[in-house]
């Protein structure tokens, strides 16, 4: 794996390991921990990991090896039901007493010093925030690389299921900690059966023989899609970091899956005055680990030597770092997002997409959305192998899909921030789904996606409708002969569970209902812009 990467920091120290450690919980179950340690005399902080993927490949060398390499001792801990730890897993609930639990037995060993920190991506990220409920002293300093604190916004939004990351999901903490040969079947045998589970009426329950079986857990997050139904209640993490004073690193990729939730964690510990640092790279939820990670390792550890060593030689000199879209740079920036101006791009009934809003207030475009012929999803922020940007442009041929394009850009087009869709919308049915993205179009006519988002309709009659589609945020450059391109359609599927069309749910729908989906011209794509200042040269391209 060493040999793979790429600009990594030279290697301080020989490492030891010590397996198979037994850390018992509150409740006596016995939780499974391998340490890694530097194999020199002196004294060290400790990093606390704590997983339910397992500790073997790629958890062993990522981050048992690496950071004690650096000077650190590791901590890797199987999370309770996964790994040879004991009782149940649970897909919160256990994370905040066990956390609590490790951090006791540290103090007493005899290697600890007393400074802590923690480290990990999604949902070892997760387990962070649920430490950082009540922080123990001894922890200076988080990094959240990917990472969710809110297991709702993960299956769900504004009530419609992210069907195909909830099946990724069920796959992972079922068979990950397993073993990489596991893992790789269950995989394999899900990409196998994806078609007949996400097409399944009705929907509930049909992922068990793709997944091995029936997963309570998985259940009842999909049959749960309201964030106020009490199934939910103690789920989220984020007051955590609302108050949280241990400096906290935070790490996303603009196609990752939980990239909105990395905004809202750094909005809150702005907001807290906590000491923080976001990086945004052009990952997915899993290049992050693969492709982006000499960067993702590079600050992590500039993090933690400067929080647990006093050593902040390797921070650089602004808060924020970003990747920006299309021109292939890095930016530093002292915040996000910068300030900018919204700028309102308006579909008009030829297909354009220009600045100036139209007078009138009628129907603009109709199509037709069928659940049984839906729109296919294509790239995007998703957990699987096909998340990303993609070439939309077949997409974009199909009856069911509207596009509004600008003319070619006779100067560059910086996006820095929020991107939203505001809607007016009629249905025949009053039950449908708006799935709305922002794409580039190249010289040579490529349509590439770059945010996207996705609205749910419940209306009574045929009147339009008002809504808002948070379209997530981007650092994107649209350049000179490039061309904005808005498109529109019913769904994204499997992506998104189908909207049956009738009111019933997804979950449980066995028949479906076409819907015809009006646009009407009082509707506006919100894109937070900047003026283009060319400055000096882009930081170097990676």
């Amino acid at each position: 794996m060493r040999a793979t990467w790429r600009r990594l920091p030279a290697k301080l120290h020989d490492v030891g390991w010590e397996p198979g450690l037994v850390v018992p919980a509150a409740d006596g179950s016995p939780l499974i921990t391998d340490h890694y340690f530097p194999r020199a005399e002196g004294d060290f902080p400790t990093l606390l990991v704590r997983s339910p993927y397992g500790r073997g490949l790629p958890w062993s060398p990522m981050y048992g090896l690496l950071f004690a390499e650096q000077g650190f001792h590791v901590v890797l801990q199987s999370c309770r039901g996964t790994g040879g730890s004991g009782g149940a897993f649970d897909l919160w609930r256990n994370e905040a007493g066990d956390g609590r639990a490790t951090v006791s037995w540290l103090r007493e060993q005899p290697w600890f010093n007393g400074t802590l920190g923690t480290v990990g991506p999604s949902y070892l990220g997760y387990v962070q925030w649920a430490l950082a409920l009540d922080p123990p002293p001894e922890l200076k300093a988080m990094v959240v690389q990917v990472g969710l604190h809110d297991p709702y916004a993960l299956f769900h939004t504004d009530g419609a299921l992210h069907l195909e990351t909830a099946l990724v999901v069920g796959a992972g903490m079922t068979y990950q900690h397993q073993g990489m040969a596991p893992f790789l079947r269950a995989t394999l045998r899900l990409q196998r059966r994806l078609r007949e589970v996400t097409t399944a009426q009705p929907l509930r329950g049909a992922y068990a023989p793709a997944l091995g079986g029936p997963i309570p857990w998985l259940d009842n997050a999909m049959a749960h899609p309201d964030a106020e139904d009490p199934h939910w209640h103690g789920a989220s993490l984020a007051t955590a970091a609302s108050r949280l004073r241990v400096p906290t690193s935070l790490i996303t990729g603009w196609q990752d899956a939980l990239v909105d939730q990395t905004f809202a964690q750094y909005d809150r510990l702005r907001r807290a005055g906590c000491e923080t640092s976001l990086l945004v790279g052009p990952w997915t939820h899993t290049s992050a680990l693969q492709q982006g990670w000499p960067e993702v390792f590079t600050e992590s550890l500039a993090w933690l030597r400067a929080h647990l060593y006093a050593d902040r030689s390797g921070l650089r000199p602004t808060r924020v770092r970003v990747h920006i879209g299309s021109e292939n740079a890095w930016r530093n920036l002292d915040d996000w997002p910068p300030v900018t101006t919204v700028g309102q791009w308006f579909p008009t009934i030829q297909g354009h997409l220009i600045q100036q809003e139209p007078r009138d207030r009628a129907p603009l475009k109709s199509f037709r959305h069928d659940p049984e012929d839906p729109t296919p999803s294509l790239g995007g922020p998703l957990l699987s192998r096909t998340a990303g940007p993609r070439d939309n442009s077949r997409l974009e041929a199909r009856e069911d899909v509207l596009t509004f394009t600008s003319p070619p850009l006779t100067e560059p087009v910086d996006v820095l921030g929020p991107v939203s869709a505001r809607l007016s919308v009629s249905t025949d049915t009053g039950h449908a789904d708006v799935f709305t993205r922002l794409c580039d179009v190249d010289t040579r006519g490529r349509s590439v996606n770059v945010c996207d988002g996705l609205g749910r309709l419940r209306a009574e009659g045929q009147e339009p409708v008002q809504i808002t589609v948070p379209m997530s945020s981007t650092a994107h450059r649209f350049a000179v002969g490039h061309r904005i391109r808005w498109q529109i359609s019913g769904g994204a599927h499997p992506r998104y569970a189908r909207n049956p069309g009738n009111g019933e749910s997804p979950v449980d729908a066995t028949t479906f209902a076409p819907v015809h989906i009006t646009l009407h011209t009082d509707s506006a794509l919100m894109l937070a812009m900047r003026a283009h200042d060319p400055g000096p040269a882009p930081e170097g391209n990676d």
